[in-house]
């Protein structure tokens, strides 16, 4: 029996981007209807990509938080923070937490977000093996953390990158192994994945490709070293697992709403049930670039998605206008971009580029159309790009121009400037911030 049940006209399983974006949408239609927020995270909502900046010089969670602190109090928000939402009765409308409250809803946001994977692997167990996607993740590794210690990240993905990037600023000896040939090799081609790895080595991080971890060895419980799977042992105090994350679709699984590798949604972020609606890395929406639902995690998505299925869940009818991966990076001092479908998966599809030193531009086209770029080193006019693939703009008539080193917004054609390009490319970019990218989705 369930200790209470409150009751919401809307509430939110998520306080992340996708649930602060529909909180705002919701309160901009309805000012009195009762909110909730249900996070099984003890803090505000923050920005997850700044954990890497927690553990490298101890960021405070006042800088890292998405809204001020007053955020839930001014827009009428009531939270069950630290809480997990177990389980959804569609039928009774209710969601029950592991607190043994339960909470009754009129409409229901699912912006559940992902969870590290951690395969099964010999020692995984062993104090010292962290994971790396939340705030305490950072907190824990920072408390285990010595000067000078030994590292092995699990993982070349972004995650895996920035967690390396952190512990060489703590001076840790850092190794990364990754499965794959290279390092980011799902939002970087080869020619900018090379340009990073370079750019790693050179901070000193050991970097070992085309290899997995095969057991984690320690000595009285703790991390002494890891053994790959060519038999090559490698010492270290400490493992972090950034393989990669997965939607948490347990929720919709289990109360009967359609799921593939996320929960699926329609132009209007619903589900299959017509009183719920899903955002952020657990949704499969619409794919600009790739022209199907695809999971696309990332923070600019995830916040237009929660803000259009809060509209939606307030009454005012909004349809998704389709969104695709984007990251930007900063690693060691090397800025990069990428966006839409950077890896061609067949002979159909257009490259253009052009390197130069440490600059690098390339432009991906399908039947005329922007579909994808990568920028390294001078990313200025990356935004620009970006709102073509955004609005499946075709250039024909000046793709050339694309990667260019002139390149900029008189090459195009005026109709194009207003009102889609009418934000400076620096604005554009300001704007892509990772939450989980692309290729940390299991499978990618």
């Amino acid at each position: 029996m369930a200790k209470n049940i409150a009751k919401a006209k809307y509430l939110i399983i998520g306080n992340c981007a996708g649930g602060i974006g529909a909180a705002e949408a919701i309160r901009e239609v309805d000012a009195q209807g009762t909110l909730v927020i249900i996070s099984d995270e003890p803090y505000p909502a923050y920005s997850r990509p700044l954990i890497s900046e927690h553990l490298a010089e101890g960021c405070p969670l006042e800088r890292m938080l998405l809204r001020p602190a007053d955020f839930y109090e001014r827009n009428h928000i009531q939270t069950f923070l630290g809480k997990k939402a177990e389980r959804i009765d569609l039928d009774e409308h209710i969601v029950k937490l592991d607190s043994g409250e339960s909470i009754a809803w009129q409409k229901l946001l699912l912006a559940t977000g992902g969870l590290p994977i951690v395969p099964p692997m010999e020692g995984a167990s062993n104090r010292g093996v962290f994971t790396f996607t939340t705030l305490d993740d950072a907190k824990a590794i920072d408390r285990y953390l010595s000067r000078g210690a030994r590292a092995v990240v699990i993982g070349g993905g972004l995650i895996g990158v920035s967690v390396a990037e952190a512990l060489v600023k703590r001076d840790a000896k850092v190794t990364i192994v990754e499965m794959k040939e290279r390092i980011l090799n799902v939002m970087l081609d080869e020619e900018a994945s090379a340009l990073e790895e370079e750019r790693l080595r050179q901070a000193g991080i050991d970097i070992i490709t085309g290899h997995t971890v095969a057991k984690i060895s320690a000595s009285d419980g703790a991390v002494s070293g890891v053994t790959l799977d060519d038999r090559q042992q490698v010492p270290c105090d400490l493992v972090v697992i950034a393989i990669g994350v997965r939607p948490r679709t347990e929720l919709a699984a289990d109360s009967g709403i359609k799921i593939n590798r996320g929960i699926l949604v329609d132009q209007y972020m619903a589900t299959s049930h017509p009183d719920v609606y899903a955002c952020g890395d657990v949704a499969e929406a619409y794919d600009v670039a790739y022209g199907e639902r695809r999971l696309t995690p990332i923070w600019p998505n995830a916040y237009l998605g929660g803000r259009v299925a809060g509209f939606n869940m307030a009454g005012k009818e909004t349809e998704y206008p389709g969104g695709t991966a984007m990251n930007s990076l900063k690693y060691f001092g090397m800025d990069i971009v990428s966006a839409g479908i950077v890896n061609p998966p067949d002979d159909s599809y257009e490259v253009l580029s052009q390197r130069h030193d440490s600059t690098y531009r390339k432009i991906i086209l399908k039947d005329g159309r922007v579909v994808g770029l990568v920028f390294v080193g001078n990313i200025e006019k990356s935004g620009i790009v970006l709102n073509l693939i955004r609005n499946q703009v075709r250039a024909d008539g000046f793709k050339q121009a694309l990667v260019a080193e002139d390149f900029g917004l008189s090459i195009l054609p005026r109709e194009l400037w207003q009102p889609h390009l009418r934000m400076p490319a620096s604005a554009q970019i300001s704007q892509v911030v990772t939450e989980h990218p692309e290729e940390e989705v299991a499978g990618e």
